[in-house]
């Protein structure tokens, strides 16, 4: 495995730490925030956040970013933030992330299809084995409506990372994060308004932390996925349902039966960085050559 891509390996699982602590503020939350306030609140807070930062770019990179690219994440932000917050709410930590790693499995036919790359057969072996985890984890009695919200939660991370290779390599990240903030506000705004309500102060610093928490993941998520081909370090996504299933553990009690387990050993084993052909095949000669001694 090259320095490249060990690092955007690592950035990817810290990203997805971030990504499970937020998750876990989110269910603190418990739905008391009308959805799409939750997310309109967040993202401009965000933009807010980042707006410093953006003023100190040299004029001509702050202007980067304002294509329909950032415009087109942007939206699919949206949507996977709102949906998200349904399946987080309803479903068990590892079971509504289970769904959520469909995302990674869909960038495999996603880059190839849009960006013509080229996934080595052992990529879809691992691929195939981490969707059938996926189905075992989330099996017909384990079944909720909300199930169908972590699907589109999926699909909008699998193409908003595909997009992120679209993007200029000279970009600068925050004039990216800045944009894709502003860019999600309107609509945002629009959804939110029929279900306008009260929050208490309570609310509004679980969502500064939730909010703080993603703008990590999203920030560590672009600079990973703009070096490297997406099909390379898509299966380092699954780490984060180790972590989200130990917090479920710990905070919500929400102990994984042995399918679950055994789905989430699927999910996880093809995205470990060891290749296992290699090592059995030195363990063998190993063995061979103590038999010989």
């Amino acid at each position: 495995m090259s320095n490249s891509i060990s690092r955007a390996v690592a950035l990817l699982v810290l990203a997805n730490l971030l990504a499970s602590f937020s998750d876990v503020s989110l269910k603190v939350l418990n739905g008391e925030v009308p959805t799409f306030q939750y997310v309109f609140i967040r993202q401009l807070i965000s933009t807010l956040i980042l707006l410093p930062l953006w003023l100190r770019l040299p004029r001509a990179q702050r202007m980067q970013g304002r294509c329909f690219i950032t415009f087109s994440r942007a939206q699919l932000i949206l949507l996977g933030s709102a949906c998200a917050m349904i399946t987080i709410t309803y479903l068990p930590l590892a079971t509504a992330n289970a769904m959520f790693y469909v995302g990674p499995l869909l960038m495999l036919p996603l880059s190839v299809v849009l960006l013509r790359e080229r996934p080595a057969l052992k990529q879809i072996i691992a691929t195939l084995v981490g969707f059938g985890g996926v189905l075992v984890v989330l099996r017909p009695e384990q079944f909720h409506w909300a199930a169908l919200a972590g699907l589109g939660c999926a699909l909008s991370m699998g193409l908003g990372n595909i997009l992120i290779r679209r993007l200029p390599t000279d970009q600068p990240l925050i004039s990216t994060l800045f944009w894709t903030g502003v860019m999600t506000l309107p609509l945002a705004f629009i959804l939110a308004i029929p279900e306008w309500g009260t929050i208490s102060w309570s609310h509004l610093g679980w969502i500064m932390l939730i909010n703080l928490l993603v703008l990590g993941y999203h920030a560590l998520v672009v600079l990973a996925y703009k070096g490297v081909e997406a099909n390379r370090i898509a299966l380092a996504e699954y780490s984060g349902l180790v972590f989200v299933t130990g917090m479920g553990v710990m905070w919500f009690d929400e102990i994984p039966d042995v399918l679950t387990l055994v789905g989430i050993v699927l999910i996880v084993v093809p995205m470990m960085p060891v290749r296992w052909s290699t090592y059995l095949r030195r363990h063998r000669q190993k063995r061979v050559c103590e038999a010989i001694d």
